[in-house]
């Protein structure tokens, strides 16, 4: 290559242009990854190590500048891990995830350096600058929807699932996860790492990397008292094998104080020497992860080193941070390169690891996944036995797993218990204990944590990759794993590439769980999804019966980049639908289970199962007092928006089916309307806005410990009783 003598084309919009350093006509002439390579040969090459710093102040002015640019983002945490970062692109990975939202700016000047960022048409820095933190641009969290970025970052906790799920499908590429030492205060990342590591002992293809800055976003972390050597007991008391520790103090020479220092004011000898030590620490950790060794790698280096404020006040610009501002062009002259140094730069990321990330990475193509075949439906007669709706999804969730070995069920709270253990008979608890008596193994399918974090999160994390799961959880306590179902909901609502649908079973609703009490009723968490409804890619189904329940999970499995929660019982419940009732209602939103003609018509439109019971019970009394009376199950309420309500059109595999006013009059037309749910009275929205007639809403209210679902739901007022008196006033 010819090293440039003018200003490069992609530099346009840098702010600043500093001198070429003396080492450069040594160690600069050359890109340290030749041409035709994916990697630095030697990570002691001290060409590698210098152009591995030059990377590193490469990635801290961009992320400070694009920042800057509009005086918003989180510029601190990224630049105490820039020399991390570097070094994993030099050694040519990039399958990287981080757990840590506010690194994004620096990710995004990662993806700017190799010419993933081409590929939303930005190819200037001012470009860069321009599309900060706007609309179709670059998110101020990483979001699905940016090239060669693996996966979202929002809420803390959470990048650590992408990692294992990346691992476990691709068992010979390195996974490296960043993680802040604020984030690790929270109590999901180790123990999900434990987990995981206990289940799936031969994959170890992740690899941590612990930021640990000493702050977090306000105040030091909660980390930030431990010497190193309590991290280091720490992180092997939670199973890590091999601990690597890189400490910027050992390298300064510029007399800081405290535990945590900056290397970038050390003197330049002293800053290459760190790099090389993190150079060489990367390699090594990535090799012990690749080999089979539990390894975290852990950067110990202040917050905010070498861009306009150290500690807590790094990691947050405020207004008055402009380009403008004192600090702000202070940093940005002490990281000034050359250009002769930027299209160096510039040439070892995009030939790193074959190419730009938007074109290598693991998630810019679809993972290939078996064909599935005919699912083995069963069709319950009606008027016949009763029949447990959970146990017959079992069945065709054994035969997705019988067909697809990447195909993973998680559930923190045992699918026995939910009605659901042939799907343990039929796949395997995951464990590397062998028992038939709990249906356990080392090759099983069935992974069960006891968080509902660990369990959301690598199932939507494999969906998110590629692969098809279920997360199956008590409906009480699966609010505890909706934070990163729902951030992955919303990645697969952006993405570029087609990805399977992320789908949940919710059993035990509150209504059954009387004897447990308040603790495991509740029913909030679907007033969360019916806020979700409106992001246009969420699909809560409630199925009314054994029959229902299978045409649901069939459909929900030939969707894709949508979350699709199921809702059901573990009772046996009467045989209310055929097949084909529920793929009508699956387009329709609903189906019409009993009508009958009289001088009044009152309409009942039910979400649920086991709410169905009173219900049935009050059409037939208005029946018996001349009143006609129309019992519609509700199975998808998505389907009764207006389509202008849902945000559907901005979603990759936008579905705008909807029903139409007819329709809708159709199913709900009436004198009188009572709309009924066992949960949360967010979920029948749709019907409410859209009807024109007398109209009430019976939902739950409050739990209680009851003996049966009955006293329950009278409990909350439930009642066939309550339900025929209201039904007649709303007719008078």
């Amino acid at each position: 290559m010819t090293i440039a003598s003018t200003i490069p084309n992609f530099c346009q919009g840098i702010q600043y242009f500093g001198q070429q350093l003396p080492e450069f006509s040594d160690y600069g002439q050359k890109p340290a990854i030749p041409e035709g390579q994916t990697a630095i040969t030697s990570p002691t090459n001290t060409a590698a190590v210098f152009q591995t710093l030059l990377a590193a102040d490469a990635l801290r002015y961009l992320t400070l500048q694009v920042t800057a640019s509009k005086a918003s983002g989180h510029p601190g945490g990224f630049a105490s891990v820039a020399e991390g970062i570097a070094a994993l692109i030099m050694l040519g990975y990039k399958n990287i995830v981080t757990e840590v939202g506010h690194h994004a700016p620096g990710f995004y000047s990662t993806m700017f350096l190799d010419r993933s960022l081409e590929a939303m048409n930005i190819t200037t820095v001012e470009q860069m600058r321009e599309r900060f933190r706007e609309m179709h641009g670059l998110l101020g969290h990483l979001s699905g929807q940016i090239p060669g970025l693996l996966s979202p970052a929002g809420p803390l906790g959470q990048g650590q699932h992408f990692a294992m799920a990346g691992a476990k499908l691709h068992p010979n590429i390195l996974f490296p996860v960043t993680i802040g030492d604020g984030g690790l205060g929270e109590p999901y990342i180790t123990s999900s790492f434990g987990h995981f590591h206990t289940a799936y002992p031969q994959i170890t293809n992740f690899l941590p990397i612990l930021v640990w800055n000493g702050y977090s976003q306000e105040h030091h972390s909660m980390v930030s008292t431990q010497s190193n050597d309590e991290m280091i007991a720490y992180w092997q008391g939670n199973g890590f094998e091999n601990v690597i520790l890189v400490n910027a103090k050992d390298y300064d020479d510029a007399h800081q104080p405290g535990d945590y220092i900056d290397s970038t004011a050390c003197s330049f000898q002293k800053r290459l020497d760190f790099t090389q030590a993190v150079l060489t620490a990367t390699d090594k950790a990535a090799q012990s992860a690749l080999g089979g060794q539990l390894t975290v790698l852990i950067i110990k280096q202040l917050k905010g080193a070498g861009v306009h404020a150290r500690g807590a006040k790094a990691h947050n610009l405020y207004p008055q941070h402009t380009l403008d501002n004192p600090e702000i062009v202070s940093a940005l002259k002490s990281l000034a390169l050359s250009p002769a140094a930027w299209e160096l730069v510039r040439t070892n990321f995009e030939r790193a690891g074959r190419g730009p990330a938007a074109q290598i990475a693991v998630t810019e193509t679809e993972f290939s996944l078996p064909e599935l075949g005919k699912l083995p439906l069963q069709e319950f007669p009606i008027q016949g036995e009763k029949q447990v709706a959970t146990t017959a999804m079992g069945a065709l969730v054994a035969a997705v797993g019988k067909q697809d070995p990447h195909f993973i069920v998680s559930n923190a709270d045992g699918n026995a218990a939910s009605g659901i253990n042939n799907i343990n008979i039929a796949l395997k608890i995951t464990h590397p204990t062998p028992d038939e008596t709990y249906y356990q193994g080392p090759k099983g399918q069935v992974y069960e944590p006891l968080s509902e974090d660990a369990c959301s999160g690598l199932a939507a994390g494999l969906a998110l990759f590629g692969a098809r799961t279920l997360w199956a959880s008590y409906e009480s306590f699966a609010i505890n794993g909706l934070p990163i179902w729902q951030t992955v909901t919303q990645a697969m609502a952006e993405l570029r590439r087609r990805t399977p649908s992320t789908i949940t079973l919710f059993t035990a609703g509150a209504l059954e769980q009387g004897r447990n009490g308040w603790t495991h009723q509740r029913p909030e968490i679907e007033a969360y999804l019916a806020a979700m409804m409106r992001n246009g890619n969420i699909f809560p189904l409630f199925p009314c019966d054994a029959n229902s329940i299978q045409v649901c999970y069939e459909w929900a499995l030939n969707t894709k980049n949508k979350g699709i929660p199921i809702t059901a019982s573990k009772s046996p419940l009467p045989l209310r639908t055929t097949f084909e009732q529920t793929r009508q209602a699956l387009n329709e939103g609903g189906v019409a289970l009993y009508d009958t003609p009289g001088k009044q018509k009152v309409v009942f439109a039910v979400i649920g199962d086991m709410a169905l019971i009173p219900v049935m019970d009050a059409a037939k009394n208005l029946q018996d007092q001349g009143i006609g009376v129309r019992v519609v199950s509700v199975i998808s309420p998505r389907r009764l928006y207006r389509p202008s309500d849902v945000r559907w059109e901005a979603c990759t595999e936008p579905d705008g089916a909807f029903l139409d006013d007819q329709g809708f009059e159709r199913l709900f037309g009436g004198d009188a309307l009572i709309t009924i749910t066992g949960g949360a009275s967010g979920m029948l929205e749709p019907i409410l806005l859209r009807s024109q007639c007398r109209r009430d809403t019976f939902a739950w209210k409050r739990g209680e410990t009851a003996n049966s679902a009955g006293q329950l739901m009278g409990y909350n007022g439930l009642t066939t009783e309550a339900l025929v008196i209201r039904a007649l006033e709303l007719l008078h």
